[in-house]
């Protein structure tokens, strides 16, 4: 009777002790942003803003699940390119063996720069063993002749060709020696992602990889995007 007089009393406690400290967690963390967008030129918006999926609509990671929104925006121009920064949520649901529902949320973090171009459809991301296993049944995803690229990084498109073009071999080293994001093209924005909430730091990585990949795009591919001659 007494542990479990102890338990009721305590477990109040450490619920309020956690809730605290997780507020202080966030409270540092969006003044660290702040700094970071300071620093980088950018707005910021620590409100949420559910409507980022419209305003972005040719990225998939944008429509996941429900009660979908975004917070700690980040925003501006930035070297003659347009940049968005945000946390991103989401909700999905399962139901458990007693038939009750329960509520998964889910955090990425992302940024998104604007090229100014026609970019085509492009997806790039760490190779898992589901994605080996799956070459077995024919699902393969687009293979390159750089060994080390190919059994790092998983990558589809549309159009094979376009894939080639944007990784081409400077490309392909700058990403492998780069930190790793999810990467997405899709019109004119080049997105790049990582669960859960990144630290300023890994912001500044992901808008360098991002900004590495456009500012390496082929100049013949460029003046194509731009309907001038190659």
């Amino acid at each position: 009777m007494e542990g479990a007089w102890i338990f009721f009393v305590l477990f109040p406690l450490i619920v309020i002790g956690g809730a605290i400290l997780a507020h202080q967690t966030a409270k540092k963390r969006r003044a660290a942003l702040l700094v970071w967008a300071t620093e980088n030129g950018l707005r910021f918006d620590l409100g949420r803003d559910p409507g980022l999926e419209r305003r972005f609509p040719l990225h998939k990671c944008l429509r996941e699940g429900s009660d979908r929104y975004a917070e700690n925006v980040m925003e501006g121009d930035r070297e003659g390119r347009g940049v968005c920064a945000f946390d991103y949520h989401y909700e999905t649901y399962s139901t458990n063996s007693k038939g009750h529902r329960q509520t998964h949320h889910h955090w990425f973090s992302a940024v998104v720069v604007d090229s100014g171009l026609p970019l085509k459809s492009l997806s790039i991301r760490n190779e898992t063993f589901l994605d080996r296993f799956t070459e077995f049944v024919g699902l393969d995803d687009i293979d390159f002749e750089l060994t080390e690229f190919s059994n790092e990084f998983y990558v589809k498109a549309p159009e094979r060709r376009w894939a080639f073009e944007v990784l081409h071999q400077e490309t392909m080293e700058f990403l492998l020696g780069s930190p790793r994001f999810t990467l997405e093209m899709a019109g004119p924005w080049l997105l790049a992602r990582r669960n859960g909430r990144m630290k300023p730091a890994q912001f500044s990585e992901a808008l360098g990889v991002a900004e590495g990949i456009l500012d390496r795009l082929p100049r013949y591919l460029v003046k194509q995007l731009k309907g001038e001659d190659a």
